[in-house]
């Protein structure tokens, strides 16, 4: 469906996203823990006696934590360039009549 507008991919998308997220990281002075850099990534499916993967739960919730973590980090972003707080609700119809 993007593809009628943009002539784009979800993932051009995507990857726009990701770089504009980055661009806004490093106008501020935060530095991402890791990034595309950082790849190549491998990824295998671990054997179900592998010592190496944690618990399930512990990874659900290391999962959690990160991305709070970058919801945290964008928001400081967004703060520091613009001087206002980020708004949590953002609707195009707030302001008409029901």
């Amino acid at each position: 469906m993007s593809r009628k507008w943009s002539n784009k991919t979800l993932d051009d998308h995507r990857a726009e996203r990701g770089e504009f997220v980055r661009q806004l990281l490093e106008q501020v002075g935060i530095q991402p823990a890791h990034g595309p850099q950082d790849g190549p990534y491998r990824w295998e499916r671990p054997a179900p006696a592998d010592p190496d993967i944690p618990p399930r739960p512990v990874l659900l919730l290391r999962a959690v934590a990160e991305r709070q973590r970058w919801k945290a980090e964008y928001a400081a972003a967004q703060l520091a360039t613009s001087g206002s707080p980020p708004t949590s609700h953002c609707s195009a119809t707030d302001d008409q009549a029901a």
